[in-house]
């Protein structure tokens, strides 16, 4: 493939996936799944209901009980909120028991929520059902909702199935099983080589293309450690990443967000901590030129630091899917301040296309392709009480840094391409 229609399929593929998780319209889907265990069904219940007698067992759940305001079960979890209290529900519950078939069913939706709007949940609906089978009882866990693009969708599926894996295993040892399979080290090195063997034939099936590739995977686990440590700054006491192949990495929170500042902030620091690097990466450049190192070190540094002025500089773009629009978002109150700070940042960048010498048919179609992910529509989760606002002083110091970070990729970019390319 030429150098064209590789960029143009990689980005074609990466804008398809985008779609699909974040804004495809897939509509009202139910997602069930079926155990059966050797266990009798009114046991079986007593766990799985969801104010059952035995409902401790589940490590994500710290106790249940029934709720006297609106006549519910109150459900706390161990997950945190915005302040570090444990997330609380009320579920309003309508229980189907059929004692003589041994059969039990149980429908349930969400009434309150201590860390997100309950305009979240006007269309979710829990079910939750136990039968007799030969040798034991079928457990059945569904839910239904609306679902906008499929990232949700599978982020349900997947807790559905470690809830289930985890009772399987509580009733069989007793002891629940925790965490989950993609989480796992060995699961994140297997899918980070995956994305490195998947990029590489867009860079070429050579030895050049596949340090390209490494390379990309690098940055991209930079980025995503710098996002990390932000977290960790802010007080979450449990940050994990998460490899896509083809978009790069996931840094997940142990939390919602408490404020604006905490938002910028940690949307910054993916770009921020890798801009550490790049003096870095140019010293070593120029310490090679200068034979103090080893030469050998002259062209891999230009191509680490044009990859990671790139990727960071294109995750920083004022759309409200990546990180630039985020940051954005959060420093400008108004929606003229924000045209006028995202046409800034825009014009920045394009500049810097031009600076190492992309055509205008180039620039052009860069800029369409940036429109069209704008008018990409994406759902989030609305918190129950609004963010904390940013203090100036605190908006000052998120927009300096903003600044920074596209700056010194900027550079980093030019640097490299003046050398590589001049």
């Amino acid at each position: 493939m030429t150098p064209t229609v590789s960029a143009v399929l990689l980005l074609t593929i990466n804008l398809g996936l985008l779609w699909l998780l974040m804004a495809a319209p897939v509509g009202r889907r139910t997602i069930a799944l079926r155990r059966t265990l050797d266990i009798a069904p009114e046991r079986l219940w007593h766990a799985f209901h969801p104010g059952g007698e035995e409902a401790s067992w589940n490590p994500s759940i710290l106790s249940s009980g029934a709720e006297k305001n609106r006549g519910g079960i109150e459900i706390a979890y161990s997950h945190p909120d915005r302040h570090g209290a444990p997330i609380r529900r009320v579920f309003k519950v309508e229980e189907t028991v059929d004692s003589a078939q041994l059969s039990y069913e149980s429908r349930a939706r969400v009434v309150d929520d201590t860390a997100l709007d309950i305009s979240f949940w006007r269309n979710f609906e829990e079910y939750r059902a136990v039968s007799p089978s030969p040798g034991g009882s079928t457990v059945t866990l569904a839910q239904t909702d609306d679902y906008r693009g499929f990232a949700v969708y599978l982020f349900r599926y997947f807790m559905i199935r470690r809830e289930l894996s985890s009772l399987t295993a509580w009733l069989k040892n007793g002891r629940p099983k925790t965490g989950g399979m993609i989480e796992h080290p060995v699961v994140q090195i297997v899918l980070a080589l995956l994305s490195t063997l998947l990029l590489w034939p867009f860079f070429g099936l050579t030895a050049a293309g596949l340090t390209i590739s490494i390379i990309l995977t690098l940055v991209i686990v930079l980025h995503e450690l710098g996002h990390m440590a932000a977290y960790r700054a802010f007080g979450h006491e449990r940050v994990r990443m998460i490899f896509v192949p083809f978009l790069g990495g996931i840094a997940i929170g142990g939390r919602p967000y408490n404020s604006r500042f905490e938002v910028a902030t940690c949307a910054l620091m993916g770009a921020g901590m890798s801009a550490f690097v790049v003096p870095v990466v140019i010293s070593l450049h120029d310490l090679s030129a200068a034979h103090i190192l080893s030469s050998s070190l002259h062209e891999p540094a230009l191509v680490f630091l044009l990859i990671l002025g790139a990727f960071n500089l294109l995750n920083l773009l004022p759309m409200s899917q990546f990180d630039g629009g985020r940051v954005l978002r959060q420093i400008f109150p108004t929606r003229s301040l924000l045209v006028a700070g995202s046409f800034g940042i825009t014009l920045l960048m394009l500049w810097v296309g031009y600076r190492i010498g992309l055509s205008s048919t180039a620039l052009i179609a860069a800029l369409a392709v940036f429109t069209l992910m704008s008018l990409m529509g994406i759902s989030s989760a609305k918190p129950r009480e609004s963010l904390d606002p940013m203090h100036p002083g605190e908006r000052l110091m998120a927009g300096l840094g903003l600044f920074a970070a596209v700056a010194i990729h900027s550079h980093g970019i030019v640097y490299a391409c003046d050398r590589l390319f001049g």
